[in-house]
């Protein structure tokens, strides 16, 4: 399995209308990867990738709904510090230069500050340097350090802020390198038995379980050693919100999917078999599936369902249907009231997670490729054919494939989708989603 790098997280925090969502578009670019079919994805973009030079790392916009009264400001400020302290190896606080040093900013950088993760201040609406330079400074009374002058509008100032921001990454990355345990996030809606199945997992091994917090954040780790591997599952459950606001607790959910997903190479998603598979349920599941991980969908509950003979393949066609992106994913029905099918939960993992770190020649999968290219002809336009001349895997972790052909339009979403299936028939990959990159090469004389 070898060394594995987490991608670090960094969350926003800020006022209303202090450019939060301004500095998170030009810094995620339009690179926005969203597979056509993922529903309700990207769409209120609470979380981006972004790469920085040679950096890569997940950014969070902790920010809901906004507030109208100066109270509620703060409070939902708070909130959001919380979950940014919570789930964040690096937090940016933005505050607008304009407006100049509020209460509310005082307060919440107060919390910041005591809570002892490393905060980049940046002030945003600095849209000329020499002319603002004198109120940015102002803002070194809040006590966390340097004031980093930017304008999201325009784009200035984030080489500055950024390297702040990444120099907090190193140390952190390089101490989950040498972990080859698999380590698989419990996601899914509240309530559907995720830390059930947890501790159920835990009982069957009667192993004494030290529940390491994570060093940076509070999921809980927990390790089980099953048939002498150890694994470590990353619980999502961990922290119950009160909030009065759906859109605030959908909000957190995300996030806390969000940054266990990053850190794990497994991600099980629980659907509750009393309730059916639901939009929100895709929603995570697109999560798992936009980070390139593999995926087992266990369905809880399966107990209390009641039984035709028909049930299981009507309730996975259900499946198949509202999660449609992932089809590759394993599916598992399981009880943690009874443990049915719980130890399954583990051949299934490995299998999952072999394959999700497998390599194929190249010579095999150009020879799949000639095949697949025989059976269906390439797509055309305008009297021009699709050519594709050499494949070869670049990665695994998700398993890349990099395709060489004439003219990169030519390569739609359903000959690529074709081409996955091939390989897929010859090789398995169960519960792994593929990544594909389509390069251009002039056409050989």
């Amino acid at each position: 399995m070898g060394k594995k790098k987490t991608k670090p997280v960094v969350a926003v925090v800020g006022r209303p209308n202090v450019g939060k969502s301004t500095l998170f578009n030009a810094l995620a670019g339009e690179k926005i990867s969203i597979v056509k079919d993922t529903p309700g994805i990207t769409r209120d973009r609470i979380y981006a990738d972004v790469s920085w030079l040679d950096m890569n790392f997940a950014l969070i916009d902790t920010g809901g709904i906004e507030p109208d009264s100066k109270d509620i400001i703060l409070s939902q400020m708070r909130e959001q510090a919380q979950i940014a302290i919570d789930t964040a190896d690096v937090i940016i606080f933005m505050v607008d230069v304009r407006q100049g040093l509020v209460d509310a900013d005082a307060k919440v950088a107060d919390m910041l500050r005591r809570s002892g993760k490393p905060v980049v201040l940046a002030v945003n609406k600095v849209d000329d340097f020499k002319k603002y330079m004198a109120d940015v400074y102002e803002f070194y009374n809040l006590g966390i350090g340097e004031p980093f002058p930017v304008s999201s509008v325009n784009k200035l100032g984030f080489g500055e802020l950024l390297e702040e921001v990444t120099s907090h990454f190193n140390q952190e990355t390089a101490e989950e390198e040498e972990d080859d345990r698999i380590k698989v996030a419990v996601v899914g809606k509240p309530n559907v038995g995720k830390s059930s199945i947890i501790n159920r997992l835990i009982g069957e091994n009667r192993l004494i379980v030290s529940d390491i917090a994570g060093t940076t954040r509070d999921a809980v780790d927990t390790k089980i050693t099953h048939n002498g591997k150890e694994y470590v599952f990353i619980d999502t459950a961990g922290l119950r919100r009160k909030s009065k606001v759906k859109e605030d607790l959908e909000r957190y959910m995300i996030i806390r999917t969000v940054t266990a997903v990053e850190r794990a190479d497994i991600v099980v998603l629980v659907i509750d078999a009393t309730e059916g598979v639901t939009e929100q349920d895709a929603k995570i599941a697109g999560i798992a599936h936009d980070r390139g991980k593999a995926t087992i969908i266990a369905v809880n509950k399966w107990d209390a369902v009641e039984k035709g003979n028909k049930t299981v393949n009507e309730y996975t066609q259900k499946i198949r249907q509202v999660l449609s992106f992932m089809s590759y994913a394993e599916i598992l029905f399981i009880s943690a009231v009874t443990g049915q099918r719980l130890t399954k939960l583990y051949d299934m993992i490995d299998v999952v997670n072999e394959y999700h770190a497998m390599r194929v020649s190249t010579g095999v999968l150009n020879e799949i490729m000639a095949e697949a290219v025989a059976m269906q002809q390439p797509p055309s336009d305008k009297g021009r054919r699709l050519r594709l001349y050499y494949i070869t895997q670049a990665a695994v972790r998700p398993p890349t494939f990099v395709v060489f052909v004439n003219d990169k339009d030519l390569m739609h979403f359903s000959y690529t989708r074709y081409l996955e299936n091939q390989i897929r028939v010859t090789f398995g990959f169960r519960g792994t989603p593929f990544k594909f990159i389509i390069r251009e090469r002039k056409e050989d004389k």
